[in-house]
């Protein structure tokens, strides 16, 4: 993805200076970071960095995209610790897409540990609220 568009997450920044930097390499420094960034790699189909930030006791061995789905807009709901000095946290969230049946969204709260001063997404409760 061009480093200078907007972000996929929304944040306002560009790419470049946002989800751009965690997908090259440079660790989320907030659980919430880290969701804006497994976001952004659902919608530059990023597999590796998704599968590279799950944790290794919920990862699965193979991760495929749907090519149909377009993520286009992230909502962040709420936050539950997931700070730079916190081992987990939580992140509520709403994200939108676009597919050939029409829009949709998924809604869920995703639970994240950080091990190793990494943050790695566990599991979620889907479709809540």
């Amino acid at each position: 993805m061009d480093p200078t568009l907007r972000c996929p997450c929304l944040s306002g920044l560009t790419y470049g200076e946002c989800c751009g930097r965690a997908h090259a390499g440079t660790p989320a420094a907030t659980a919430e970071a880290l969701m804006r960034s497994r976001f952004s790699a659902f919608a530059v189909g990023d597999v590796d960095y998704l599968l590279h930030t799950w944790h290794p006791h919920t990862r699965p061995g193979a991760l495929e995209l749907d090519p149909d789905l377009r993520w286009y807009r992230l909502d962040i709901e709420g936050t539950s610790a997931g700070g730079p000095l916190d081992r987990v946290g939580t992140v509520e969230f709403t994200a939108y897409y676009r597919s050939p049946d029409g829009k949709g969204t998924q809604h869920e709260r995703s639970h994240f540990t950080r091990e190793n001063g990494r943050w790695y997404y566990r599991d979620a409760d889907p479709t809540i609220g």
